[in-house]
């Protein structure tokens, strides 16, 4: 049947899972750090999810689309609420992480305490706007950084809100999400940690365009990290 339904715009999206939390039915999840539509029948087209969406990315449409099924989708909350289950992806849910007891110095036999101070931390997850951004240092790191350099914990992300990506592995463009970031977040500086090789270069260049683009003055610096696990002057 031709009924009016929820179109998703994927170039749009980023991810934030705001429309997955709101809408009740359980028609959208988030999929590879994306809003998707999982299923027509689930959605009810009263469009819950359209305020929540920061980015204006749902809009409705008219299509042929299997007609709304009500007892399917309270048997599906009926399902949901009886493992407790999360809407949208449990691991993408964002969390401010407790760093404070940690002491500056640790003896040979004291394990080191983690750094990082929210979650998510991969570039294509973590949320545009959340209360961690506010007044933040933030740390823009190659993925394998953390494994190169053993004292980047407490050298480069104690204090800061850490943002980690491989231009070579992720499948998405990072400047027009990190742009977001800090335009509409009051970010006090940006520190930029690579690797040595090529392409690292890719995240480089998008934190660079990412500042120039946000139309602000932020202190930065960029720190690359040689594969033998030195800072390279």
């Amino acid at each position: 049947m031709i009924r009016k339904i929820i179109n998703i715009d994927e170039e749009k999206c980023n991810g934030c899972g705001a429309c997955a939390e709101a809408c009740h039915e359980g028609a959208i999840g988030m999929v590879n750090g994306k809003a998707k539509l999982l299923r027509d029948d689930y959605c009810d087209g009263l469009g819950d999810c359209l305020p929540s969406c920061p980015t204006n990315a749902i809009t409705f449409i008219e299509r042929e689309a299997a007609p709304y099924d009500e007892a399917a989708v309270l048997e599906n909350q009926r399902k949901k609420t009886s493992k407790d289950a999360f809407r949208g992806c449990p691991g993408s849910q964002a969390h401010r992480l407790d760093t404070k007891n940690e002491t500056a110095d640790h003896s040979p036999a004291e394990p080191s305490v983690s750094q990082l101070g929210q979650w998510p931390c991969q570039i294509k997850l973590v949320p545009v706007n959340a209360p961690y951004f506010d007044g933040a240092k933030l740390l823009i790191a190659a993925d394998c950084t953390a494994y190169a350099y053993a004292n980047m914990h407490q050298e480069f992300m104690k204090g800061k809100i850490t943002l980690i990506g491989c231009p070579k592995l992720d499948s998405v463009e990072y400047s027009e999400k990190l742009t977001e970031i800090i335009k509409n977040n009051d970010i006090k500086s940006v520190t930029i940690v690579r690797m040595e090789v090529p392409c690292c270069g890719g995240l480089e260049f998008a934190a660079k365009q990412a500042l120039q683009a946000s139309g602000k003055f932020i202190p930065w610096q960029i720190v690359t990290i040689s594969i033998d696990g030195k800072i390279k002057e």
